[in-house]
Formats: structure tokens, C-alpha cells, sequence
């Protein structure tokens, strides 16, 4: 445990008052003993599995039967497991969302896994979980959403007694819980026992709040408990993974409600903060927090995961990252990739602390006392710290190399158990005898990661400014290498193609004519014209270590740049323009005409030799609101007058696996082409689409 019992603490602060350098008096509110537990986790699993799984939804109304939850190979063992090798410390289970299905055998309701045909109604996945958990040596924590769309007496006392019931059974019967999670989402439309209504409450005192706080420090004391304000861990305002780069541990606890307002806030916490409520980033890997098939090809890479966890970790909050469990009850296969491939690289940042057995010096000591002397910084224990005397809050370390090194990452700590105190710091590097400014900026709190373009220096000096007495645990420094990542390419309408990868120091190479690129073929250093067809073969090196990825192979045709859209049968012919400006990510979207085929007639410009069509869905989830087309009609015209059918079809499970399709057909001439939208999916009387293109080559 990074923090020893906060009643150690006092005692140690108690004995040392007494001797001739005391320790400095705790600063505003600080931690509880549970939280300097939670706060050494840093880094856990969310898991979202429940019946949404197999309704492919991501909030189900309650109305589901227990029939349809029926994996065919859970394995909570695997979960665990996985976690355990990507780097976290604990998982999290929706052991009931809004829907109301219990992942346990609740004795308060038939709405759970006892009425499944999973394992004939005698399995327990909380249970299961609890056991891997134990035999992993992962800590678990319990979802259990207030707001339930099952329940018929929701909205009414009897609910609250059932809810509190369910809190009974999750803390009672699955050994020691770390985290208990309470979902902001309170009240709305529902099944409701069949009622199928709307129910309002008031989600600041309906739940008896203060009954649910009792329940949970009364059979699981170690337990922080997670909601909008807490009370014992907050939300960070964004289910984007990152808190803001000013972020206190500190709310005005007492303000803050379930569904506050002004959320935004909870990204940097109040600087004047009533009580210890540090913030949790919450994430998915995927863009939903349940499993579905159509989000298969958009688990997030691996640049966009290091950049949440240095805005996470890395900004004084925990990272609490969601596995979409799928229905077969697995952490699917590329999920897992992408959990390995973060854990490569965050074992690869912080491989060697460079700051270990550096000299250390400061401008100010605590009674000039090796007691809060500079080296404490980096003695590799977090018990001891760095301070300066009560009147000074403004002081700076330094860290001395033997010989010039290079450095591009630092790590803060304060000691949190005595408050979190530094308003802003800024951080220098002598390079040649000279000072330079590497980063300048506002809290530390319980860590705090910079990233900064490689410096060769021979010392790193730290510059704080504090609103009490300065405590420092922990500097460390890293010389983290280059983030190799696959290059990203994209062509604008006007044929202007353009290559980007995560870290400006890698370099990219490609070819033309199909050859593998290799770091003798054409460099890239600024975007080019392409016309007309092109293959390219692309990929990223780094000339650090000299390794390189797979090749990217990118296939353009002819460029858009003087097609236009000339009819559309419905809709604006403006917005139609959408489909053909060379962005995947905008779509054209409009209202289906009734009993009718919405056609988009567009010229290319010139004549071609037509040999097939492409066609790109709107990107997103398979619970999209906009209807994919799903069945087609295409034509050609040299004169947008007399039309030539050249294919016709369906665009098989795009609605599952939205990519782009390729249609090829015989060769034909023409200057203009159709496309009827014959079906979208579900039947939807909205539909979209993001690109169409030719095949000429």
C-alpha cells in the first residue's frame, strides 16, 4: 500500500511534534484511510455486462425476460485474468443496470439469473467474479443503478426498501468490496411492471441516500462509495477517460448532488473544497459501454489510450476503463489487444526511473532537518517526504545528473495524507549551462505526469508554489521512447493526401507502385496531390530503435474534386454534398421518402471507365437512431438522361459491421451515376450514408 493507516500518521505527526523539526500540521481536508487505499489502485477494470448484451442496447427499458440472457462460454476467470496482465488492480461489475436484471440470484426479485437457461437458472456471476477476483488478487467493486425500468414499485417506498435490500445482498455475501458505484441516471420512461409510464423523483433525497451510506459503512467499512459528489470518490463531468490538467481531490462535497448541473466542474474539483473527494475517470474502450458487433472495428487505438491514461493517471485521478463483455461472456479478442498493447507501452514510458541516486537539493528544508531534507524525493519511499517550514510556499528542487541524460517525462507526488497544498509548479532543465523551460502548470495532488519533447539536460529543477507548508513524496524521471503507432491517411475531395502518426519523432515512408516501403523509400514531410488512382504502401519508423509497422496499404481512384451532387430525391442537394467530400466521418442524413426509393443522382465531371462503385456507411454503433442501407440499386449515364442498370443487391451485415463495401461491376462509360436506397435497416425512417466513390483502375 503506497500510504500506511492515516492513524500511523497522526501518531508519527504526534512523536515528531514533540521533537525539534515537527511535521507540517494536515492542510485543509484530507484523505480517509479507504481512500489512500483506493488511491494506490490507480488503474482498474469496468466491467458492462447485463442483459443490454443481448438486446444489443445500451439502456434497456426493463420490459426484457430473464430467457434472454444466456451466454454460451462465461469465464469471469478470463476477465480477471486479462485484467491482471494489462496492469489493473480491481474490476468493477454492473451487477444491475437501469434495466433492472440482477446478475445475482436475488431473493427480492424473479428478475434476475435464477429465471435464465443460463447453467438452469443456478449461476451467480457476482459470485463467480468474486472468486476469480480472489484468486488473481484483483479487488473488486459493485454497480448497482438506483434507477430501475423493472421495478412496478419504483417511484414509490417500497422500491427504496428493495433497493436498500439489494445493497444488503451485493456487501453481504461476496467478501470485500473496494468500490460501491451509484449511477446518476435517476427517473424517466420504464416498463414499470407492465405500467410502461414515465416516473419522476427526486433523486436528492428519494433513495434515502443517508440509509444507502450506513448500509455501506456498516458491512464493508473499506469501501469508497462513487457517485456525482461522492462521498467518498466523485465522477469526473465527461465519460471521456480525462480530468482537466487543474485537478483538486477536493468538492464542496455538500453542493454537489446526483445529476448536478454543473458538472464541468467535477473535471477540476473546487479548489476550496469542503472534503476529500478525489475524481474517477470513467471510459470505455469502445465507444459503448456494452458490447456490441458493430463496434468491433472501432475499439480505440492505442494513441488515443496513452493519451488517456497520462490525462487520467497522469492528472491526479484513477482510470477506471470499461470492457464491453460480449455474448458469448468474454473480453473480446481485439479488446484484449488493445489492453496488451497499452500495457506494452505504459511498461515501456516508466521502465527505468532515472532519478534514482541523483543528488537532490532544495531552496528551502524544514528545520534544514534531513528529517523533510530534498533526498526524500527520491529514496523509493513513499512514507517519507520533502518539506519546508510553514512560511515558506515557495520553494524548488532540484535534481543533479552525473553526466548530461536525456529525459522527457516526470512524475509528481505530493503526500497526500497531510492535504493536497501546490497551487502551481513549473518545471526547468539545464541544457549546456543553461536554464530552459520545460512545462509550466497548476496542481500535483496525488500524481502527476508530464510529457515533454526529449531534452539532454544536467539537472531538472522544480519550482512550486503552495498554499501551505510544501510536501513532496516522489519525483521521478523517465527517458520513454518513441510511440510507434500505425500512420493514419486521408485524402480530401480536392485529392490532397495527408499521413499523421501519434509521436512527431517517428518517421513515415511509402511507396507508389506497390513495392514494400522500407526507410529508403519516399519520406513524408508534408501533404501531396493525388489526382488520379494511387496505390500507396505506408509505414511508420522509428529511428530511435529502427522498428517499423506492418505496412498500411491505402487504395485511392480519381479524386472528387470536380464531382457534384445534381439531384437528390429528398432532402437539400446541399447536404447531400456530404457523401463526396472525401470525409468518412460527416454523412448525409435525411428523412426516407414513404413508399417511395430516395435516389442521389451525381456527375463526376468528365467520363470514365466505370468498373465497380464504393459505398461507405455512416460510421458508429449498430444502435445507431439513423437507418443503414442495407439493399441498393446502381446506375450509370454518359448524359444524366438515358441510364444504364449496372448493379443491384444487399450490402450484407453492414448494419453489424458498418465498413465501406466495394461493388464491382462490368465496364461501362459514364459521366453520371445513381444510387437508390431500395431498404435502410430496422426499416428506419431516417437514413444516412458517408461516402460513395467509383472504381476506375
Amino acid at each position: 500500500m503506497k500510504y500506511k493507516a492515516l492513524v500511523l500518521v497522526i501518531l508519527i505527526g504526534l512523536v515528531q511534534s514533540c521533537q525539534k523539526n515537527p511535521a507540517p500540521e494536515p492542510y485543509g481536508p484530507i484523505p480517509s484511510e479507504r481512500q489512500l487505499a483506493w488511491h494506490d489502485i490507480e488503474y482498474y477494470g469496468f466491467v458492462h455486462f447485463n442483459m443490454n448484451t443481448f438486446t444489443n442496447k445500451e439502456w434497456g427499458d426493463g420490459s426484457e425476460k430473464p430467457s434472454q440472457f444466456n451466454p454460451s462460454e462465461l469465464d469471469t476467470r478470463q476477465w480477471v485474468k486479462t485484467m491482471k496482465e494489462a496492469g489493473m488492480k480491481g474490476v468493477i461489475l454492473t451487477a444491475k443496470h437501469h434495466d433492472g436484471f440482477c446478475l445475482w440470484p436475488s431473493k427480492y426479485t424473479e428478475h434476475s439469473v435464477k429465471n435464465s437457461p443460463w447453467k438452469d437458472g443456478q449461476g451467480d456471476v457476482v459470485k463467480d467474479l468474486s472468486e476469480a477476483c480472489k484468486e488473481f488478487g484483483l479487488k473488486m467493486g459493485v454497480y448497482l443503478s438506483p434507477w430501475d425500468r423493472n421495478h412496478a414499485e419504483y417511484g414509490k417506498p417500497e422500491y427504496v426498501t428493495y433497493f436498500h435490500n439489494q445493497l444488503r445482498e451485493l456487501l453481504t455475501n461476496y467478501g470485500d468490496i473496494f468500490e460501491v458505484w451509484f449511477d446518476g441516471a435517476n427517473g424517466g420512461s420504464g416498463y414499470y411492471g407492465g405500467a410502461n409510464e414515465s416516473r419522476k423523483i427526486d433523486n436528492k433525497t428519494y433513495y434515502q441516500w443517508d440509509k444507502a451510506i450506513s448500509i455501506v459503512r456498516e458491512l464493508q467499512p473499506n469501501a469508497v462509495i462513487f457517485g456525482d459528489g461522492g462521498p467518498g470518490v466523485r465522477w469526473v463531468g465527461n465519460e471521456e477517460g480525462w480530468a482537466n490538467e487543474t485537478n483538486w481531490s477536493l468538492l464542496k462535497r455538500n453542493e454537489v448532488y446526483p445529476g448536478y448541473q454543473k458538472y464541468k466542474e467535477l473535471r477540476s474539483g473546487h479548489e476550496d473544497g469542503t472534503h476529500w473527494v478525489p475524481a474517477e475517470c470513467d471510459v470505455s474502450i469502445r465507444p459503448g459501454w456494452y458490447y456490441h458487433p458493430a463496434e468491433d472495428s472501432q475499439v480505440k487505438s492505442l494513441e488515443h489510450l496513452v493519451d488517456i491514461y497520462y490525462q487520467s493517471v497522469g492528472r491526479n485521478a484513477s482510470l477506471l476503463l470499461n470492457l464491453p463483455v460480449d455474448y458469448r461472456g468474454l473480453v473480446h479478442e481485439k479488446d484484449v489487444e488493445q489492453l496488451m498493447a497499452l500495457k506494452a507501452q505504459i511498461t515501456k514510458d516508466f521502465s527505468e526511473n532515472i532519478a534514482d541516486g541523483l543528488i537532490v537539493t532544495a531552496t528551502n528544508a524544514r528545520g534544514n532537518s534531513a528529517t523533510f531534507g530534498a533526498g526524500n524525493v527520491n529514496d523509493g519511499n513513499d512514507e517519507t517526504y520533502w518539506a519546508t517550514d510553514d512560511e515558506t510556499k515557495e520553494a524548488s528542487v532540484t535534481l543533479e545528473f552525473k553526466e548530461p541524460t536525456e529525459v522527457n517525462r516526470i512524475v509528481l507526488e505530493e503526500y497526500i495524507p497531510l492535504g493536497q497544498r501546490v497551487k502551481t509548479f513549473d518545471v526547468e532543465a539545464e541544457v549546456d549551462g543553461t536554464w530552459l523551460s520545460i512545462d509550466s502548470q497548476t496542481t500535483i495532488g496525488d500524481k502527476r505526469i508530464l510529457r515533454f519533447d526529449t531534452v539532454k539536460a544536467s539537472k531538472i529543477r522544480v519550482n512550486i508554489k503552495a498554499k501551505a507548508a510544501i510536501t513532496i513524496s516522489n519525483i521521478e524521471l523517465y527517458r520513454a521512447p518513441n510511440l510507434l503507432t500505425q500512420p493514419k491517411v486521408k485524402r480530401s475531395k480536392d485529392g490532397e493526401v495527408t499521413m499523421s502518426v501519434a509521436d512527431k519523432n517517428i518517421e513515415i515512408y511509402y511507396t507508389v507502385d506497390g513495392t514494400p516501403p522500407t526507410s529508403n523509400s519516399i519520406k513524408y514531410d508534408k501533404p501531396f496531390i493525388a489526382d488520379a488512382p494511387i496505390n500507396l504502401n505506408i509505414i511508420a519508423h522509428n529511428p530511435e530503435n529502427k522498428e517499423q509497422t506492418n505496412a498500411l496499404k491505402v487504395n485511392y481512384d480519381v479524386s472528387k474534386k470536380k464531382w457534384k451532387v445534381v439531384e437528390v430525391s429528398s432532402g437539400k442537394i446541399e447536404n447531400a454534398g456530404k457523401v463526396i467530400d472525401g470525409n468518412k466521418n460527416s454523412a448525409w442524413v435525411i428523412s426516407k421518402s414513404e413508399n417511395s426509393t430516395d435516389e442521389i443522382v451525381i456527375d463526376l465531371g468528365k467520363e470514365y471507365d466505370l468498373k465497380g462503385f464504393t459505398f461507405m456507411p455512416m460510421p458508429g454503433r449498430g444502435h445507431s437512431p439513423h437507418g443503414t442501407v442495407t439493399h441498393y440499386e446502381f446506375l450509370v449515364s454518359v448524359n444524366n438522361a438515358t441510364w444504364k442498370h449496372v448493379a443491384n443487391g444487399e450490402f450484407g451485415n453492414i448494419k453489424n459491421n458498418p465498413i465501406e463495401q466495394v461493388v464491382p461491376f462490368i465496364k461501362v462509360k459514364g459521366r453520371y451515376i445513381k444510387m437508390k436506397t431500395l431498404k435502410v435497416s430496422d426499416d428506419n425512417p431516417v437514413m444516412a450514408m458517408a461516402e460513395i466513390g467509383i472504381i476506375t483502375k
